[in-house]
């Protein structure tokens, strides 16, 4: 996919102004932030057609999976822990496991099907959503520009707006968070995000409540000229469950190695014709 540039291309000026003719002035937060937004869709559609890796941080070392898309929904093929490939009798085994899960998923009655396909589905509409609810739940400012990670940038900082009211349990977290976007100025994609909780939110019935100290960190990169992609993400969350002890967790995912779907072979359905 091709990103239009030309007359998308803006620049914020800091210099003293000019009566000569400078470069197109840059647009507002708003524009700024649904255009990001818009982008950020269209990464998402092309994103399906593609296959990654993806390195999941733990307590006692790394796991690193190649995630797969098998008749409708994702797949998880472990390939690697602490960094070194598994051993030719584990990565037999799970070879062996993802024959299986291909038949399985091929063996599926339509409703079987279907169930799956759309558990996965609203996993991605949750994300989708969030997003979109960015442009009601929060003021943005510009702050300025920065080089971030070979990109220039518009830094914009994110405060809750007043009066948002949240749709459902998820976005309800968004009403207790601050944050900062560094966003392209050439493309509108998103390079950096940071967000933090700065007050307690209440959820599930006001039965837990997501604590200040929760932080997320998300960085993204351009895949090629095809579209953008996270490639590191992280967050570090507090709960509470009123009247119990808080707690806390701890992701940090690395992502890789992205490559059209067409590349990689997978097991046929048994009985069906290898295309």
């Amino acid at each position: 996919m091709r990103y239009p540039l030309g007359s998308f291309i803006f620049f914020l000026t800091i210099t003293q102004p000019s009566t000569a003719a400078g470069p197109p002035k840059a647009p507002d937060a708003t524009t700024i932030i649904q255009r990001s937004v818009d982008a950020m869709h269209r990464d998402w559609q092309a994103s399906e057609n593609y296959v990654h890796l993806e390195r999941d941080l733990e307590s006692h070392g790394s796991k690193t999976f190649q995630i797969l898309m098998i008749e409708g929904s994702t797949y998880q093929k472990l390939t690697a822990i602490n960094g070194k490939p598994l051993s030719a009798g584990e990565a037999k085994k799970e070879e062996q496991k993802l024959r299986d899960e291909v038949k399985s998923r091929c063996g599926e009655s339509p409703s079987e099907r279907q169930k799956r396909i759309a558990e996965y589905q609203k996993d991605q509409k949750r994300d989708h959503e969030m997003i979109g609810e960015l442009t009601k739940a929060f003021t943005f400012k510009i702050a300025g520009r920065q080089r971030v990670n070979g990109h220039q940038t518009w830094l914009l900082n994110a405060s809750p707006k007043a009066g948002y009211q949240p749709p459902n349990l998820e976005t309800k977290a968004l009403t207790g968070m601050e944050g900062k976007l560094w966003i392209d100025t050439a493309t509108f994609e998103w390079v950096q995000v940071e967000a933090h909780v700065v007050r307690p939110v209440s959820i599930e019935g006001f039965l837990a409540r997501v604590e200040p100290g929760t932080v997320f960190h998300l960085v993204r990169a351009p895949v090629g000229q095809a579209f953008w992609a996270p490639s590191h993400f992280s967050d570090r969350s507090k709960a509470r469950i009123v009247g119990l002890i808080g707690h806390s967790t701890h992701d940090d995912e690395t992502y890789t190695n992205y490559r059209p779907a067409s590349a990689v072979k997978l097991p046929a359905c048994p009985g069906r014709a290898k295309q």
